[in-house]
């Protein structure tokens, strides 16, 4: 296996750490519109199957120029979802197949943006599904941990542990702080802000058997979610998400939701944010320049990836599944993965969010690798058999739980 790795951030670095450690594949090119950081990525791994290359991520040919000279076999998207289209359009075009952690992006109905889907999470990609299918390539859209791990437990649920499925609800919680010089707690985003804004910002989709998929207003249908190992209770409200997307077309089910513990400064924040029109995408004049609204918010605040040392607590990702057991007793479950930040910097010099992303889709490699995980065309993770993929976690040193009851 011949893997491109698009995007030397946070995640991509977490990516590589965790590769590093593995013997599946032949050679890992680190790519980065930012060489330099690439270069430092492969410095720290100190590991000659892996190489930095420079690549503009928005333009398809040079994906696919920079794949062909490589001979990959396989490009993992590891940068944010406005570049998915070209990474994928790109390594079809190689001959590669695919992986990402976050799909095409969507577009709000123009009429009734809080009860009808426009265009939807993935419709891009999952409208060239035939021609994967025809290059005899495979797709592996949203295998990160939320979407990824999320549609994993989905699966494992349908297959062993329900007899039916009435709902399934992906939550997500944590208990991480971020501490400033002064020790003191700061605003300071654990993941992709960019991403956030659209996933948070956009109306969520909720799927029902009798319905399909239909909209609410950001934020809504709020609820109280006990998570494990410490974190506690956390309120979770509706976000836009790909499992959503991903999961009825693979597992029998009468809803699904994805709730995300945002916590109230949070979503405060992203609500000025919209009303002054900074999560604008569209470029806007500024004495002589042009920029993007969002861009400018990022480039505000700290990068995620440099957080892990000031940052404490545990990351929890999970899947709560309610409906009849084998023997068709009432059931419901709680399917989860913690990654504790002083582990993850201890472990990998990653912290906690960026590495339970990244752990996946090298798992995922892996068991495409082996032959574990087989087929052509797009396809999400819950089209797989999840034991070989939740038993590389444990090989991985950071195994999963299940708790009874929800």
């Amino acid at each position: 296996m011949r893997v491109l790795l698009v995007g030397a951030g946070g995640v991509g670095g977490a990516v590589v750490e965790v590769a590093a450690r593995r013997g599946f594949f032949e050679t890992m090119v680190v790519a980065d519109y930012d060489l330099n950081r690439a270069r430092q990525v492969v410095d720290r791994a100190d590991d000659p199957r892996f190489g930095a290359a420079r690549i503009d991520a928005s333009d398809a040919a040079a994906v696919a120029t920079l794949a062909r000279e490589h001979r990959v076999t396989h490009v993992v998207n590891a940068v944010d979802p406005r570049f998915v289209m070209p990474i994928f359009r790109g390594a079809l075009a190689a001959g590669a197949s695919y992986l990402d952690m976050a799909m095409s992006l969507s577009r709000p109905h123009p009429e009734r943006p809080h009860e009808e889907t426009g265009v939807k999470l993935g419709d891009e990609q999952f409208a060239m599904a035939e021609e994967y299918e025809q290059a005899g390539l495979l797709a592996l859209v949203g295998i990160g941990v939320e979407p990824g791990l999320s549609d994993v437990f989905a699966r494992y649920a349908a297959d062993h542990l329900f007899s039916r499925i009435d709902e399934i609800g992906v939550r997500d919680g944590a208990d991480l702080a971020v501490s400033g010089p002064d020790g003191r707690p700061v605003f300071a985003p654990t993941f992709s802000i960019w991403t956030t804004i659209e996933e948070c910002l956009n109306p969520p989709v909720i799927w029902e058997r009798e319905r399909g998929w239909f909209t609410t207003p950001p934020f809504s249908e709020p609820e109280t979610f006990e998570f494990p190992e410490g974190i506690g209770p956390v309120e979770c409200v509706n976000v836009e998400h790909e499992e959503v997307l991903l999961i009825p077309r693979w597992v029998d089910v009468g809803r699904v939701t994805f709730k995300y513990g945002l916590g109230q400064e949070f979503i405060d924040v992203l609500q000025v944010l919209h009303r002054i029109g900074l999560d604008r995408t569209e470029r806007v004049r500024v004495g002589g320049v042009e920029v993007s609204p969002r861009d400018v918010v990022a480039a505000c605040l700290p990068d995620p990836a440099t957080l892990g040392e000031r940052m404490s607590g545990r990351t929890c990702a999970g899947t709560w599944v309610r409906g009849s057991g084998p023997g068709g007793e009432p059931r419901q479950v709680y399917l989860y993965h913690v990654v504790d930040n002083e582990w993850s910097m201890k472990e990998y010099g990653a912290q906690a969010v960026v590495l339970q992303t990244a752990l996946n889709p090298v798992a995922a490699l892996e068991a495409l690798a082996t032959g574990a995980w087989q087929g052509g065309g797009v396809l999400g993770p819950e089209a797989f058999d999840a034991t070989p993929f939740l038993d590389l976690l444990r090989e991985y040193g950071s195994p999963w739980g299940l708790r009874e009851g929800g």
